[in-house]
């Protein structure tokens, strides 16, 4: 909308000055800024509905002053009136003029677009025109920055070419005057030369250069340099002369080179004398302008052999006080402990003494690493030699010092304990301009003989306490005194483990004085083999003792076995004696069984110290672990032999007892009880009582000594045996059907107990056993029944068959004869 000049606002169009016909005038300022939609249609329709201003008014006093009509559309209460008149006028008169008004609209609204559409071609093409002009002055900028950048390009290159050039020539001015500067110092070396060619020996008449003292430092160079050129013109005549002959020969420098080692060895001298004297009164500048100088001749090397070897730290006195230090008082017996501390005093102090040493030489040598590599061998080639010399005496192989004296396990722990202090003192040293330590590694077989002469001691050891254990307990009874003896001689676990700790003490000073995997390897192997070998003679000769109680037992009972025609009392002596070698057979079983036992877990002790501690040490080598593993179980195959034959004679000791409680115990009456109406007795005989009590209490230790599948193959093969025994012994009596069953019960109470032997062919054998006892029980006409369902008793059960107390009567070979005819 438009103001007028009283500030009052107009409508945003205006028409002609005849209200009712006067065209509508749109401006296109009227659609600029905040245009409203609405406020343009309200001021075109608000001359034509004055209404529509008066509903607006309406509206804004509230909604309660005025009646809503049903179109939604306010009127007000002339209208009300005005409806009661009737429906004959339009209900919208003032639609024509409306309709008027928008068309006008419209024509105008589509005039103001062309305008404006005509305004942006106008503004495109300006701005295309600008865009081209824009485009063409930057095409003309970049040829211009193109050609400026070339500018640049050339001046570039020309301000190198100058500055190369320039360099050249300073570069040739340079070799100029380093031409001129050498020119002028071969005419002083040239002068030099001469005056030390002009007559042998005579060194008055040389240049002041040479006799004054301030300028010793400039007259040592020129004198290397005159000497270094004269020998080379030597050395290059003694080739011509082997070429041409001695007829072209021509004086050379001989003489030259004789005056300047003189006068080098004289100069040399000189400055070692005043570095000793400056090194006495500690004159640290001296020192070092002595040895700067002293660096021209051989690198030094005089000068630092000449400081080292004035140090005090190696004077006589201070290396017998080492000695006093690590062995203490002369005649006395040092320990590894007492070595151990004194060496590590010791050394600490020459660690300490070097790295002050290493501060003076740091400030006085030009090469300080070399003086300390002199200083630090001197130290491990000289000091400390000489005192391991002292405290490691090696003692004779084949005549060792006794264990009373400390043996051969002294000197190796000794030596251990010196090579390990001293390997530290180097790697402290080696902070300091020393290398490693090289020690020769000899050790192995000292090694080997200190563990042989260990086990020999111990050996002796325990044998001396047998003897004194008999001795004490006094005379005893052969048998007794056997079983007292093997018990004493029992294998301990306590000795195999403490054969186990000497090794791991020799493997630990293996490690310790072997760098390289092979060589650790190789002695490592030795150290264990010698553990195989003592643990297998222990055990294997522990086992043949408590075999040996075995056999004596055996003896024993052989001695007391008696014929048949004895008076009562010589038969009651035999009896007691038996019963004297079946406690003595029982007691050596016990004995063997805890020997095996023993034997097992030392075995276990050495196989698991082998895992642990040996196996980890040889896998590094190819083969190593493999052959240790083939060396165990050699090794170990002699205590097995031993274990298998003692095992044996066990079995040969149980059966052996089963069989004479069979015979003292088993009566016939057993078997044949007289029919005289009492009911049949159905407990087990006496013998068979007899029999499974002593099996169940002998072979107690068997089932704790024996594990895995030793234990399967012993019980079975004494179940066997056992079986076999059983159907001899059986064999000796008659059975009548009481009998029979009697008969029945014992086989039961057998099977009951071989069946925790948990052997299946041992329980199957008593179990078929039983079934052929039947054989005693039924009656003669059913005895065939009795092999249809199990054919493979039929052997054992033609053997019983002939026990029957009615075998004869009943003719029962004559009725089963078809039986045997055709089962075989």
């Amino acid at each position: 909308m438009k103001e007028t000049k009283g500030g009052t606002r107009t409508e945003r169009f205006s028409k002609s000055p005849s209200a009712d016909s006067g065209p509508l005038v749109l401006d296109i300022d009227d659609f600029k800024g905040d245009f409203s939609f609405d406020a343009l249609f309200g001021n075109l329709v608000n001359e034509l509905l004055p209404s529509y201003l008066e509903e607006d008014t309406d509206t804004i006093d509230g909604p309660g002053s005025s009646d809503a009509m049903a179109n939604g559309h306010l009127r007000t209460p002339s209208d009300s009136g005005k409806l009661a008149q009737g429906l004959s006028s339009p209900l919208f008169p003032e639609v024509d003029a409306l309709l008027s008004l928008f068309k006008n609209s419209c024509k105008q609204l589509t005039d103001l677009r062309k305008q404006i559409d005509g305004k942006l071609y106008d503004l495109k093409k300006e701005v295309a025109a600008q865009d081209s002009k824009h485009r063409k002055t930057l095409a003309e900028l970049e040829k211009g920055v193109d050609g400026l950048f070339e500018s640049f390009a050339r001046l570039d290159s020309r301000i190198s070419s100058v500055g190369q050039t320039a360099a050249k020539i300073g570069d040739h001015l340079q070799s100029a005057d380093a031409q001129r500067e050498t020119a002028s110092q071969t005419i002083d070396l040239i002068k030099y030369l001469m005056e030390f060619n002009s007559s042998p020996g005579d060194l008055m008449e040389l240049s002041p250069l040479f006799s004054d003292d301030s300028r010793v430092a400039e007259a040592a160079s020129i004198a290397q340099k005159l000497r270094s050129f004269a020998e080379d013109d030597i050395g290059r005549q003694g080739i011509t002369s082997s070429v041409v002959g001695n007829a072209t020969a021509s004086r050379g420098l001989e003489v030259a080179v004789a005056n300047l080692q003189e006068y080098c060895n004289e100069l040399e001298n000189r400055l070692l004398a005043r570095f000793d004297a400056a090194s006495q009164k500690r004159e640290l500048s001296t020192m070092a302008e002595c040895a700067k100088i002293l660096s021209q001749f051989n690198r030094g090397t005089s000068a630092m052999q000449h400081y080292v070897g004035l140090r005090p730290m190696f004077d006589l006195e201070v290396m017998n006080a080492d000695a006093r230090l690590v062995l203490g008082d002369p005649g006395s017996q040092p320990s590894p402990s007492n070595v151990a501390r004194g060496l590590s005093s010791l050394y600490k102090e020459i660690t300490d003494t070097v790295r002050k040493e290493a501060a003076t030489i740091t400030a006085v040598f030009p090469f300080p690493n070399d003086v300390m590599s002199i200083l630090v061998q001197r130290v491990l080639e000289d000091r400390v030699p000489k005192l391991l010399e002292k405290l490691l005496v090696k003692p004779p192989l084949l005549n060792p010092p006794p264990m009373e004296e400390g043996g051969l396990i002294l000197y190796l722990r000794m030596l251990a304990v010196a090579y390990e202090k001293t390997q530290d003192l180097a790697k402290d040293l080696s902070g300091v301009g020393c290398g490693d330590l090289d020690v020769e590694d000899i050790y192995i077989e000292y090694e080997q003989a200190s563990l042989r002469q260990l086990y020999k001691s111990k050996m002796e050891e325990l044998r001396a306490e047998i003897q004194q254990s008999s001795e004490s307990t006094g005379t005893i009874g052969r048998s007794k005194g056997a079983s007292i003896s093997s018990s004493q001689q029992q294998i301990s676990v306590t000795v195999v483990t403490e054969f186990v700790r000497w090794n791991e003490e020799a493997i630990s000073r293996a490690t310790l004085f072997s760098s390289q995997p092979a060589t650790l390897a190789a002695n490592v192997r030795a150290v264990f083999t010698c553990l195989l070998d003592q643990v297998s003679l222990y055990i294997t000769e522990g086992l043949e003792r408590a075999r040996d109680s075995l056999t004596e037992a055996a003896s024993l009972r052989e001695r007391f076995v008696l014929g048949t025609s004895v008076s009562r009392r010589v038969a009651a002596a035999a009896a007691s004696a038996a019963e004297a070698a079946a406690a003595a057979g029982e007691s050596s079983f016990r004995s063997f069984m805890v020997a095996v036992q023993r034997c097992g877990s030392s075995v276990a002790i050495v196989q698991q110290y082998f895992a642990n501690s040996i196996s980890r040490l040889l896998l590094p080598v190819d083969g190593a672990h493999a052959a240790s593993c083939e060396e165990m179980a050699s090794a170990m195959s002699s205590a097995e032999g031993a274990a298998y034959k003692g095992l044996q004679q066990c079995i040969e000791t149980v059966m052996a007892e089963v069989e004479r409680l069979l015979s003292a115990e088993q009566k016939a009456t057993d078997y044949r009880s007289p029919d005289d109406g009492i009911a049949p007795d159905h407990r087990p005989t006496n013998a068979c009582t007899r029999v499974v009590a002593y099996l169940s209490r002998v072979l107690e230790s068997a089932f704790t000594a024996l594990e895995g599948l030793n234990k399967q193959a012993f019980l079975t093969e004494l179940g066997n045996r056992l079986h076999k025994v059983l159907l001899n012994h059986w064999q000796k009596f008659t059975f009548n059907p009481s009998g029979g069953l009697r008969l029945k019960r014992d086989i039961t109470e057998y099977g009951e107990f071989v069946r925790s032997f948990n052997a299946p062919t041992v329980d199957e054998k008593f179990e078929l056993l039983g079934i052929t006892a039947n054989v005693f029980i039924v009656a003669p006409e059913s005895l065939s029944t009795l092999f249809e369902g199990t054919p493979s008793i039929r052997k054992d059960a033609q053997r019983f068959i002939q026990l029957r107390d009615d075998y004869k009567s009943a003719k029962l070979a004559a009725k089963l004869s078809s039986l045997w005819t055709s089962s075989s």
